[in-house]
């Protein structure tokens, strides 16, 4: 387990450092195996119990760390300062989550049409399952699942950041 903390945290460094540096890093793109093992890695990591269920006491806590989740699932995506004061593209995703942090759904119920944006939006939720399985307490009694609306917010370059954990917009 220790191994595994210390390769995420050094894969999340890399990833994070060539965002910063805009240079692509020396590896090949992570295919879909990859990324799933980082998420199932992190899902390890983030305030759970052994069963891997997600110690958040309620749906906005759970839902922060569910965006914190996808921005470091996605890291190469994720613009890290400030969003600008006009935004290319606002997306909101309605999505669900069974009880074992499986993505049961996902669909845009806002947007600007911008089909790049959508698809990458939709591409960073899809890449970053599973979660945190919820608690029993934030799931729906009769579905036995949690629904979540999550909002990116890209900039002109494409990249984003989730409304949830997202900073202040510039002012101009």
């Amino acid at each position: 387990m220790n191994q595994t903390i210390v390769n995420c945290a050094a894969l999340l460094t890399l990833t994070l450092l060539t965002a910063c540096s805009g240079q692509k890093a020396d590896r090949p793109a992570a295919t879909q195996a990859e990324r799933d093992a980082l998420a199932k890695d992190l899902v390890g990591q983030v305030k759970t119990t052994p069963d891997a269920t997600s110690t958040a006491t309620s749906l906005a806590l759970y839902k922060a760390d569910l965006a914190r989740r996808i921005s470091q699932v996605n890291s190469l995506q994720v613009h890290a300062e400030r969003p600008q004061a006009l935004l290319r593209s606002v997306i909101v995703i309605h999505y669900v989550i069974d009880q074992d942090g499986k993505l049961v759904r996902s669909n845009i119920v806002r947007s600007n049409h911008d089909k790049t944006a959508e698809a990458t939006a939709l591409a960073s939720l899809r890449h970053t399952a599973p979660f945190p399985k919820p608690s029993a307490a934030l799931l729906g009694k009769s579905t036995g699942s949690i629904e979540l609306a999550e909002t990116w917010l890209f900039n002109d370059d494409g990249r984003f950041q989730l409304r949830s954990i997202a900073q202040p917009q510039q002012d101009h």
